[in-house]
């Protein structure tokens, strides 16, 4: 069982490095660039240690999830993805309903990461 946890972790590395260099990456989603956050969620998030940490995590989770899936299931997650952007920027300056908005869209991805490790990406 270990083992396949290794390995699902070096997979999701080797990933997340090869989705950095790539300049055609399919994912519709990066993490904040606080230099340009223009609204009062992305303002919030920029201005709390704690919700950037959450918007870098979510970020993450998405592009393995997206990269791992069948073209299919990448639909669903991207659709869940743009839902889950209203529902945050709908929060506004409120940084427990950001905090709430962060921890359901992690728990979806966290989900979807166990389902790969079960059965594997292929």
């Amino acid at each position: 069982m270990n083992f396949s946890r290794s390995i699902i972790g070096v997979l999701a590395m080797l990933l997340v490095f090869g989705a950095a260099l790539s300049s055609a990456n399919a994912a519709d989603y990066s993490p904040l660039d606080c230099k340009k956050a223009s609204s009062a969620a992305e303002r919030t998030i920029c201005s709390d240690y704690g919700l950037g940490q959450s918007e870098a995590r979510v970020a993450t989770l998405y592009g393995l999830t997206t990269s791992l899936v069948a073209m299919g299931q990448r639909g669903t997650i991207q659709d869940d993805q743009r839902a889950f952007l209203r529902q945050r920027d709908a929060c506004g300056a409120n940084a427990g309903c950001l905090r709430a908005a962060y921890a359901a869209r992690d728990k979806q991805l966290e989900a979807v990461m166990q389902s790969i490790q079960q059965r594997g990406p292929f």
